[in-house]
C-alpha cells in the first residue's frame, strides 16, 4: 500500500457524526465514506475499461466535484489528464436558473476524449450550457460522469454515461457538496433533516 492510499483510507475511516449543523440547517447521515469509496472504484473500473487506449481528459467541474475528481483520478488504471472548469447555478438550497461561466473549457479539449466530472446533476441546466460550450471546441468525444443524479429533477436532453448513485430531490452536503459554501470538507454525505 502506498502512502497516498494509506492516507485516503485513514481519512475516510472516521465514523459519521449522528447529525451535523451547517449554518441554519440540520443534516443527518446519508452515505458513509466506505460506500463512497466503493462507488468511486466501480466508476473508475468502468471508465478504465471504456477508455483503455484513449488517454481521456477529465474535466472536473469546480467546486463541488473536487473530492470526487481526486478520488476518481487516483482510482483510474489508465493514463489520463485533468483540466478543471467552473460553471455554477446554485445559491443556497436551489438552482438560480442562470448559469455563470467562471472557468470555461478551453483549447485543451480540442481533439480529445473529454469526460466531464460532476458532483451532482439535477435539472441539467448547467450541464446543458457546458455541453454547448464544449462541443464548440470540437472534442473527439464527450462523456459525463456524475457521482449523483436526481432523475426526478432532470429536465435535460443528454445522456449521463456514468452515474454513481441516483437521488431523490433531497438536499445533500459533504464529499464536495456544500450549503452556501459550507460543509464540503466532510468525507461522508449528509441529507437535510429539518
Amino acid at each position: 500500500m502506498n502512502r497516498a492510499t494509506a492516507l485516503f483510507i485513514s481519512v475516510n475511516a472516521t465514523p459519521m457524526n449522528s447529525h451535523i449543523q451547517i449554518l441554519d440547517h440540520q443534516f443527518r447521515p446519508f452515505i458513509s465514506a466506505s460506500e463512497i469509496d466503493k462507488t468511486v472504484h466501480t466508476l473508475a473500473e468502468r471508465i478504465s475499461a471504456d477508455y483503455n487506449t484513449r488517454n481521456p481528459l477529465l474535466c472536473p467541474v469546480l467546486t463541488g466535484s473536487y473530492l470526487f475528481a481526486a478520488d476518481l483520478s487516483r482510482a483510474l488504471s489508465i493514463p489520463h489528464e485533468v483540466q478543471f472548469v467552473r460553471y455554477t447555478s446554485y445559491d443556497g438550497l436551489a438552482s438560480t436558473g442562470t448559469v455563470q461561466e467562471v472557468l470555461p473549457f478551453d483549447s485543451h479539449c480540442t481533439g480529445r476524449h473529454v469526460i466531464i466530472v460532476e458532483d451532482v446533476v439535477d435539472t441539467g441546466l448547467s450541464m446543458q450550457t457546458m455541453l454547448h460550450k464544449l462541443y464548440a471546441l470540437h472534442p473527439l468525444s464527450v462523456a459525463i460522469c456524475s457521482f449523483f443524479f436526481k432523475p426526478d429533477a432532470f429536465k435535460g436532453d443528454f445522456k449521463i454515461d456514468y452515474i454513481g448513485r441516483n437521488l431523490t430531490n433531497d438536499f445533500i452536503v459533504g464529499y464536495g457538496l456544500d450549503y452556501n459554501g459550507a460543509g464540503r470538507h466532510y468525507g461522508e454525505v449528509y441529507v437535510i433533516d429539518d
